[in-house]
């Protein structure tokens, strides 16, 4: 069999540590292996990526480099999951492919970079750049799909692209499994260093870096989702279970009493819903944005009609600070400043009476929490500060917990 010049592999590696520096842990993670006749480049499921040793030797350093970056951009947004999800089959394999190049050659020649072959970028769909596989896919002429079961055609991408195996993919056992390959786990964790290396390059000032990998790595590790539908949505329900129920109850006559005036009947109630909001007031909080979230409270609370009462707020640091009742945000008195047990506040505000059935925590999430949910009570958990991404490994909110992550700038 044809083999690879190693020694163009390892000047394409160098190239890409030059030049794409926090993809690079990506490339090198990807197995280069020879598939003669393949006609070009494919790219499995597996991370492992097929070259036709023959191919690639009309290849420059910066070809090789390119190529590398490309296939290996497939593995790293994830093309196959998303294809499956778009529900791609043979009949639409290839057009999904040509969707997927465009959405990774565009961010590739905004740094006047083109990788060898057929390259296709969004102008020529129609498309403008900077749009997703899924979009793009939209534009792909219906008529461009053929037969790539086993074929040669370099605009087949492989599984690793479009999720559907080839004959061209090694390493398989008599039973189909894949051998010396990438699990899924391993796959994502590639996925998130490369996302932290990327942002972390923004962030020193790199400027040469394409805006969609920049976007790639936001909605990967700092998913945008909005908060506010978030939390309402999450209060709504809690209500909702609360005002859905009905019970008997002879804490007032039934109307169908004077049809039976030997028997007491129990008339059926409706519990009227009452919230609490627990407040982190924390050296680690800050009051500005305590502020704005309590207004963004205040408002749901008036638009879902449970405030003619007024809420009752609890001020917590390491211990209770104060409790209120309140009819607006500005009202709420954010005394403290110590330590962090928002597990103090919880408690506290079971011991309330009428207990109440919706709780909302406000917090940084840097608190130890109960092992075990109160009773007769629906807990909304609103995470704010800069840190969030820090409380993925320790200090997660329980799993009885309902959790919205607040997006700290977007609350101004």
């Amino acid at each position: 069999m044809a083999s690879l010049d190693r020694r163009s592999l390892g000047a394409a590696y160098l190239w890409v540590t030059e030049r794409f520096p926090y993809l690079a842990s990506a490339v090198v993670s990807v197995r280069v292996l020879p598939a003669p006749g393949l006609g070009g480049a494919a790219v499995d499921e597996s991370w492992r990526l097929y070259v036709d040793p023959e191919v690639a030797a009309g290849w420059s350093v910066a070809d090789f480099g390119a190529l590398l970056v490309h296939h290996t951009g497939h593995l790293l947004r994830d093309h196959a999951a998303r294809a499956r999800a778009s529900a791609i089959g043979e009949a639409n394999a290839q057009r999904w492919s040509m969707a997927c190049d465009a959405e990774l050659n565009d961010d590739l020649a905004d740094v006047g970079i083109t990788p060898p072959g057929h390259v296709v970028l969004p102008e020529q769909l129609g498309g403008r750049r900077g749009r997703t596989a899924e979009e793009y896919f939209a534009l792909v002429p219906g008529d461009v799909d053929g037969d790539h079961g086993d074929g040669g055609d370099h605009d087949d991408h492989g599984s690793g692209a479009h999720s559907l195996p080839r004959g061209w993919e090694q390493g398989r056992d008599p039973d189909g499994a894949p051998l010396d390959a990438m699990s899924p786990h391993e796959a994502q964790l590639v996925r998130a260093r490369v996302a932290e290396e990327l942002l972390a390059a923004a962030r020193e000032g790199r400027g040469d870096i394409p805006g969609g990998w920049l976007r790639w790595a936001g909605d990967l590790l700092e998913p945008k989702v909005d908060w506010r539908k978030a939390l309402a949505a999450e209060i709504r329900r809690g209500v909702n279970r609360v005002t859905g129920r009905v019970d008997y109850s002879y804490r007032r006559p039934s109307r169908r009493a004077t049809a039976s005036p030997d028997v007491v009947l129990p008339a059926m109630e409706h519990p009227t819903p009452e919230l609490a909001i627990v407040v982190d007031t924390s050296g680690s909080m800050g009051d500005a944005e305590l502020t704005r979230v309590l207004s963004e409270v205040d408002a749901l609370l008036r638009g879902i009609g449970v405030r003619a009462g007024g809420v009752r707020v609890l001020a917590v640091d390491a211990a209770v600070q104060a409790v209120s009742r309140v009819t607006s945000a500005t009202q709420v008195r954010l005394s403290g400043g110590g330590g962090t047990d928002m597990g103090a506040g919880i408690a506290a505000a079971a011991e309330l009476r009428p207990r109440p059935s919706v709780l909302v925590v406000l917090t940084d999430g840097f608190t130890r929490w109960p092992a075990e949910p109160p009773r007769g009570m629906s807990v909304v958990v609103a995470l704010l500060g800069a840190h969030i991404p820090m409380l993925r490994e320790r200090l997660q909110p329980p799993p009885w917990a309902r959790v919205v992550v607040v997006d700290a700038e977007d609350a101004a």
